[in-house]
């Protein structure tokens, strides 16, 4: 009886022991995330939008492009939506491109989004989050400035102005 509690702690030491060290671990090198590093190529992706369209970004190469990761439940997001459409629509005919990737959501809380601000530039749902990853997105929102070539020239997280936004578009008027 002695010797089955005895294994029974024991294990359960062992469990807790291993826990608190993948915790620890984890800790540490979360701030490991490489993030897209500025003066290397984007790394391509293929998304659906809301509308079933697919979007390769290399299709975009020869404009710049203005990524923005986002999400629906963040608050800056939501504040910048409006600064980023009223920017896109006077550099879109200036070889400008807004793509808004949506972090993980629902067709349907992205499209009731879209909606909601009455955007005009694709918005692409990262279902698996692949592109997140890849792009070393955390926290939101992120943002990517894209050249004409295809080389990330800025990154910047946090809310955007009015004035931030186009600022960034004009950095990356072709």
């Amino acid at each position: 009886m002695k010797k089955n509690r005895l294994m029974i702690r024991t294990v359960i030491l062992l469990l807790l022991g291993t826990a608190v060290a993948y915790t620890l671990y984890a800790n540490f090198t979360k701030g490991d995330i490489q993030k897209v590093a500025i003066g290397e190529k984007a790394p391509d992706f293929v998304l659906t939008d809301i509308n079933g369209e697919k979007h390769r970004l290399s299709d975009y190469q020869g404009q710049g492009v203005f990524l923005n990761f986002y999400g629906t439940w963040c608050k800056p997001c939501e504040k910048e939506m409006p600064y980023i459409n009223n920017q896109y629509n006077h550099f879109k005919d200036d070889g400008v491109q807004v793509l808004a990737v949506n972090v993980g959501e629902s067709k349907l809380a992205v499209n009731k989004f879209v909606e909601k601000y009455n955007l005009d530039f694709p918005n692409v749902i990262d279902e698996d989050g692949q592109v997140q990853s890849a792009y070393g997105i955390n926290p939101l929102p992120a943002t990517f400035l894209i050249d004409a070539e295809g080389t990330v020239i800025k990154y910047h997280t946090g809310e955007l102005t009015e004035s931030m936004v186009k600022n960034f578009m004009e950095q990356i008027k072709p």
